[in-house]
């Protein structure tokens, strides 16, 4: 394959996980031009280019998150400096409503290891390159971080209406990381027969797929009441074409159902911030 085409076809994941390690979709793309130059540069033989891009991808954004924060002097961990709880479980509820304020709070390598590995499943041996550290310390800076992500989140469960705005707006904003904390593992996509006719996905399944449906995709869409719920809309010349009907469990979103039904949109209420319940 061309190396443009090799990059081009990897551009997506790597814009996604770019901004999901700076928070930031436009710095995201930045970094992920910079390692375009970076592969188109290079006479070296890449034997895994998926894995070079996304060392190299990371490390830009490694050094521009250093740039801003000084890395801690003991965040780089080894062997055996720390109880290692990576089997802790994070607790749902909260982290995906205030994931931007959490990240804020967390070291360089810190952010870069719950990310790489906690959004996107990038192994240990690959954050371990990103960061010049061994497996072992890589694991331990996730598994800290996952600890510290859990303690800042806000205390109980998100009213519906919190995690509905901040699916929009984690949408709008291209924040892939930010909707997958926001998705249950298991979120389901279904359609009416009216939103299918219309163009939307009968069925969807899976954290990664939902998100990256909705990553970028709710610039029109407006926060409105289905059947009294806070659901969402797709607005188009003033008029509602499609609604998101969603369904919060635990303070996630374990569903989302386009309906497109007449009755359905006629009766759809727009919802403001003195309507939030």
């Amino acid at each position: 394959m061309d190396p443009t085409e090799q990059f081009e076809a990897e551009r997506p994941r790597l814009v996604r996980i770019a901004a999901g390690v700076l928070d930031d979709r436009a710095e995201g793309e930045d970094m992920v031009q910079q390692a375009w130059l970076r592969f188109d540069a290079t006479d070296t033989v890449i034997e895994n280019v998926p894995a070079w891009l996304t060392v190299v991808t990371t490390r830009l954004c490694l050094d521009r998150l250093r740039a801003r924060v000084p890395e801690p002097t003991d965040t780089v961990l080894e062997a055996g400096t720390i109880p290692d709880p990576a089997e802790d479980v994070l607790e749902a509820t909260s982290v995906g409503v205030a994931l931007q304020v959490v990240l804020q709070r967390l070291s360089p390598s810190e952010r870069v290891a719950f990310i790489l590995h906690d959004t996107f499943g990038v192994d240990f041996r690959t954050i371990a390159t990103v960061l010049t550290v061994s497996p072992e310390a890589a694991r331990k800076l996730a598994s800290r971080a996952r600890t510290r992500v859990s303690s800042l989140a806000p205390d109980g469960t998100p009213a519906d209406w919190e995690v509905v705005d901040a699916f929009l707006t984690a949408s709008r904003g291209g924040s892939f990381a930010r909707l997958v904390h926001l998705l249950a593992p298991d979120v389901v996509v279904l359609a009416d027969a009216d939103a299918i006719a219309a163009g939307t996905p009968a069925r969807l399944e899976g954290r990664n797929a939902v998100a990256a449906m909705f990553d970028g995709a709710a610039t029109t869409a407006f926060p409105v009441f289905v059947d009294g719920r806070p659901g969402a809309a797709w607005f188009h010349r003033g008029e509602a074409r499609v609604a998101f009907d969603f369904t919060i469990t635990d303070g996630v979103v374990s569903a989302i159902t386009f309906r497109a039904e007449p009755d359905v949109l006629a009766s759809l209420t727009r919802r403001t911030a003195a309507d939030r319940r």
